[in-house]
């Protein structure tokens, strides 16, 4: 008869040839669960936990570290035309023409009334304002045409505001569409040009369907990679409806993306499992660590899908798909040569990206009210159809969220601030003496 310990050293040699049989797949869906057990409160000393690291054969070292929850955070209220009209008086003190400075302001506050937070004011500082002075974006060029047609147009956008030149090139592209049917153009030598639902709307308010993509700084990994060779590469589509608000889907080709990251740094919260890998393949949630790996390619956001067993590919396609209409139509930068930084100096440099639009004229093909009708009789439909009865009792389709946000922050006193981009605006009126009259205190100071 066998001893205890016989048993267990028979044990541990079964273990072990389990553990042999493991997957990396299988190892990185276990790192993924434990972050999120994690972000639950569960506890690691659970019995089953520390059965399955163990026949998995992890040990703490291979485990996602444990992140301390999030802090509370208290937002500050702003009224939207306090914050649009600041923005504007912050591009025009750092010497933009004021109409371009209203354009970009106009472009950046529609983000925030539509609660995309990523999009916003949140982005005044650092990829505007802090690029400006860096010398790698100029607060006003002038826009090339570098070839044109009755349908298509080629623009050099000579590293001026994309706030300025996205809203410009989607009017040709509508102008175009309006009196020809169809209408596209191609930009290069841009710079971030904001949220995309912005231009995919223009084209809804003008009885077209709008269609409008970009490529960014290298953070999307290919699927079976795990560095950084695709920009979170948006390709965002807004289509009329008889709704109050338009179908408009505005989302990058990765699970998670940049702006958001920064959003979960400025409130303080870890960013959630199974959007970011490293070079080993582990899975991050530190999110102050992933922006500054981010930087240097030691990390990298998984393409939509996440894993391949998911799907990743689908999204690693759609990436490819952006990149090459934002780079190789216009013979302009891939995102691997957009990285902002300087391989050899470490210096800043600029970062020239590309963008597109399309736009189709609905009339040309069907009266418009009669497409709108169609169109949002089907949204309705499926917004009407069996919920999941663990979910939250509602369907939702693009754009509905964003009306309804706007709806409540309209509602409730504007865009709610966290206390980082409070501090923002506290140090962009202290960097420009011409606003500290105008804005010598601000609605949430006392």
């Amino acid at each position: 008869m066998s001893t205890l310990e016989q048993l267990r050293s028979e044990l541990v040699s079964l273990l072990s040839q389990v553990r042999d049989s493991v997957t990396d797949n299988v190892r990185t869906s276990m790192q993924d669960w434990m972050a999120r057990w994690d972000a639950q409160g569960g506890s690691r000393q659970e019995v089953l936990v520390k059965i399955a690291s163990e026949i998995l054969g992890m040990t703490e070292n291979a485990l996602p570290k444990k992140v301390d929850p999030a802090p509370v955070v208290e937002f500050q209220r702003v009224e939207f035309e306090f914050l649009e009209e600041f923005m504007k008086d912050v591009f025009i003190a750092e010497g933009a023409p004021e109409k371009e400075a209203a354009i970009a302001a106009h472009v950046l506050i529609t983000a925030d009334r539509r609660g995309i937070d990523s999009h916003g004011i949140g982005r005044l500082k650092p990829i505007y304002i802090d690029r400006i002075r860096a010398g790698i974006m100029k607060v006003s060029a002038p826009m090339t045409v570098v070839k044109e047609t009755d349908t298509t147009a080629l623009v050099d956008g000579n590293l001026g505001l994309g706030l300025v030149i996205g809203p410009r090139c989607m009017e040709i592209c509508l102008d175009k569409a309006k009196k020809h049917g169809l209408g596209m153009v191609v930009v290069r030598n841009s710079t971030h040009y904001g949220a995309a639902g912005y231009y995919a709307s223009m084209a809804t308010d003008r009885g077209c369907i709008g269609v409008t993509g970009t490529n960014a700084r290298p953070s999307i990994a290919p699927t079976f990679g795990v560095s950084p060779m695709l920009g979170t590469n948006p390709m965002t589509w807004g289509i009329p409806s008889d709704d109050p608000f338009p179908f408009v889907l505005d989302c990058a080709t990765s699970v998670n993306q940049r702006g958001k990251i920064e959003k979960y740094a400025r409130e303080g919260k870890p960013t959630p499992p199974g959007q970011v890998i490293d070079r080993s393949g582990k899975i991050r949630t530190d999110t102050e660590g992933i922006l500054r790996d981010l930087v240097t390619g030691q990390c990298a956001l998984a393409p939509l899908g996440g894993t391949p067993e998911n799907g990743s590919y689908k999204g690693y396609g759609y990436a490819t798909v952006v990149e090459l209409l934002s780079s190789s139509l216009c013979d302009g930068l891939t995102s691997i040569d957009l990285t902002g930084v300087d391989r050899e100096t470490g210096k800043k440099k600029p970062m020239p990206l590309g963008h597109w639009f399309l736009a189709i004229d609905i009339e040309r093909f069907v009266e418009l009210d009669r497409f709108k009708t169609h169109a949002g009789s089907f949204l309705r439909a499926m917004r009407a159809s069996e919920k999941d009865p663990t979910g939250p009792g509602r369907i939702f389709t693009a754009g509905e969220m964003e009306y309804e946000a706007e709806l409540e922050r309209t509602q409730n006193g504007g865009t709610p601030l966290p206390p980082a981009l409070v501090q923002d605006m506290k140090e962009l009126r202290s960097m420009y003496p011409v606003l500290h009259q105008k804005y010598s205190k601000f609605p949430f100071e006392t």
